[in-house]
């Protein structure tokens, strides 16, 4: 039977062959988790020992000051100070440092049975790339009463984790629990940036993303073990950063399919008010025009800014590279994009035109409004859309020729 490798950050470097030989590296972030630290360390421990797991406990700890250190240094856990406060990046800086060929990560809270911890294994071992711990009986999980709010049971976790799954395709019931297990690799590949609660759903974002095989592990959640302070979840400030971060990594759902709705609107509404119809006794005329055009200009700069954030977050290596978007470059070339923005303009200022020219046969006095605003409104529309485009072509380029 294999030993477990445990070490103190403060021991002398293992060599080369030795932490190659570490298969599993169990980080747990810690701030002031003296209440329960003992205890999963302690389990996960256990659980490398009676399973036969080459593996190692880090405690990424961010600044405790109730002697959290002294407990794992005690239990032989290797000790990480990370000084800059947060769950992500106290999980960031604990991952790093670890030497196995598969991490598992968890909450010191006790919430998290690490005796659960081969299941995971038998995953990575299986070839996924992320086991993802469910605490969902929508996946399979166990929630142990009072282990969880029931906000968070009925409506946080399982919207956001519908959420993830619609937006991003990610197989996942429970975006948010915080038991998991991963190749070491895969976490260097994704290039995780958020510093706080945020990481969960990001690692499962951007897997999901780079085509990472994910599976799902049902595991049973715990009430928090802590008596000292309260958990550090802020059920609506963290709510809210996990919203704008979905929208913020999905371009489409922000951007994109917005701006396609309003198009659609402001199109059905020239198609009732140009001609001046009538539908159940409703008259569409000039102040149609007027709502159906700024529902198109606000949707053209929606699509716009869509194409925008995903070329500057694939740059910025925020979005994996995309083939669609490749195939969109190719055929959407800033040539085309200047010329069509051109045309547009053209059909606009020739609009605008002949509605002066309608004002000059008048002798520059009354003009029929409704007549004169069925060339005015659209005129505007396409010159302002023109221009836009125009501005947006050489946007697209100038970003593009960075990235490139």
């Amino acid at each position: 039977m294999n030993v477990i490798a445990v070490e103190s950050v403060e021991s002398a470097s293992p060599s080369p062959i030795r932490e190659s030989a570490v298969e599993v590296s169990v980080v747990m972030p810690c701030l002031n988790e003296a209440d329960t630290l003992d205890t999963c360390i302690a389990k996960a421990q256990r659980a490398l020992r009676e399973h036969g797991i080459r593996g190692e406990v880090i405690v990424a700890d961010n600044g405790s000051t109730d002697g959290s250190q002294a407990i794992a240094r005690r239990l032989g856990a290797r000790i990480i100070e990370v000084a800059a406060r947060g769950y992500g990046n106290a999980l960031r800086e604990g991952i790093a440092a670890a030497r196995g060929t598969y991490v598992i990560m968890g909450d010191a809270d006790d919430s998290y049975d690490f005796l659960e911890l081969p299941k995971f294994v038998e995953k990575l071992r299986a070839g996924w790339d992320l086991a993802q711990g469910c605490r969902l009986p929508s996946g399979g999980g166990t929630i142990r009463p009072g282990a969880m709010p029931r906000l968070h049971r009925w409506l946080g976790n399982p919207v956001f984790s519908m959420m993830v799954r619609r937006m991003f395709w990610a197989p996942v019931h429970d975006v948010y629990c915080g038991l998991r297990g991963f190749r070491k690799d895969l976490f260097d590949r994704l290039d995780l940036r958020s510093p706080g609660m945020e990481f969960a759903p990001e690692m499962v974002i951007k897997s999901s993303l780079q085509n990472a095989r994910i599976a799902e592990v049902p595991i049973t959640l715990h009430p928090d073990g802590r008596k000292a302070h309260a958990p550090h979840l802020r059920t609506f400030h963290d709510g809210w950063r996990t919203l704008r971060f979905f929208l913020m990594y999905s371009p489409r759902w922000l951007f994109l399919y917005p701006g396609l709705v309003l198009i659609c609107l402001g199109i059905v509404g020239y198609g009732l008010a140009l001609p001046g119809l009538s539908v159940g006794g409703v008259r569409f005329d000039a102040h149609t025009l007027l709502f159906s055009t700024l529902a198109i200009l606000l949707g053209h700069q929606s699509v716009v800014f869509a194409i925008v954030a995903k070329t500057v977050a694939m740059g910025e290596r925020l979005l994996p590279p995309n083939k669609r978007m490749d195939a969109f470059y190719r055929v959407v070339t800033l040539e085309r994009g200047l010329t069509t923005s051109v045309l547009t303009l053209a059909a606009g200022v020739v609009l605008l035109l002949l509605a002066v020219n309608q004002w000059r046969v008048r002798g520059f006095g009354d003009l029929d409004y409704a007549s004169t605003m069925r060339l005015v409104v659209p005129g505007v529309m396409l010159t302002a859309l023109g221009f836009q485009t125009l501005l947006a072509s050489f946007l697209v380029g100038i970003l593009r020729t960075a990235r490139l």
